[in-house]
């Protein structure tokens, strides 16, 4: 039964975001060598103006499913300059900021924020490496991305180890969701906790394979600005 539900849980950030890639990666990844950069961007190149209304929301349709939370994401506050706001993602103690005129949610084991028409959608998870059957933080992302491959085996991966030493990992070749319009482009940013390496915090971003180049972009916005509590602790996975 462990073995069964880490393998669902391998595949479901992959699952929500119809992981895929296009061209243009090794062009955005050169702007920083071996970091991710955001290349002169900010989240005004993302946002909308709205004074944080659109993260009022309450539950949201995700993927032809809707989330069901304990509790409402938090908004800590807006930046009506920088067209950025500020949330919490309560069930998994993770502070982010995001372009405003996004929404977000949660649910008891993932935050979830996309874009309003859904081009962009990210997700953000506790990761147990030991429950998912793996060492650490690399042993986790190789194996996923070897477990989406032989599920679709016209995916490939590349992969890059940040200074900091998470893990960058991008899919390319997967076909378009349905009622998309072509390919996407999905980023994993696989963060190890720095006092356990048993642990760690995955970030998934899905953008259309187009803006590929300006996705790594907004990654590298998102994990600036990502503040994650090292003190909690995940519940057990039975």
């Amino acid at each position: 039964m462990r073995q069964k539900e880490s393998g669902r849980r391998l595949f479901l950030a992959a699952g929500f975001l119809a992981l895929s890639l296009g061209a243009g990666i090794p062009a955005a990844f050169a702007q920083g060598g071996n970091s991710l950069s955001t290349g002169g961007l900010t989240f005004r190149d993302f946002g909308t103006a709205d004074n944080g209304a659109s993260f009022a929301h309450g539950q949201q349709s995700i993927g032809g499913g809707t989330t069901n939370r304990p509790g409402s994401t938090r908004l800590l506050g807006v930046d009506s300059k920088a067209l950025s706001a500020r949330v919490q993602f309560q069930a998994i103690k993770v502070d982010m900021t995001l372009p405003m005129g996004w929404e977000a949610t949660e649910d008891w084991e993932r935050g979830l924020a996309f874009s309003v028409d859904k081009r962009y959608r990210a997700v953000v998870w506790r990761v147990d490496f030991e429950f998912e059957g793996v060492k650490d933080a690399e042993h986790y992302a190789a194996t996923k991305a070897g477990a989406i491959k032989a599920r679709r085996p016209g995916v490939q991966s590349q992969a890059r180890k940040l200074p900091d030493g998470s893990l960058l990992v991008v899919y390319e070749n997967v076909p378009k969701g349905q009622g998309e319009t072509e390919p996407r482009t999905v980023f994993d940013l696989v963060v190890p906790n720095p006092k356990n390496v048993k642990a760690g915090v995955l970030l998934t971003l899905g953008v259309p394979a187009s803006d590929s180049a300006r996705g790594l972009n907004l990654l590298a916005l998102l994990k600036q600005n990502m503040q994650i509590d090292w003190q909690y602790v995940a519940p057990k996975q039975q």
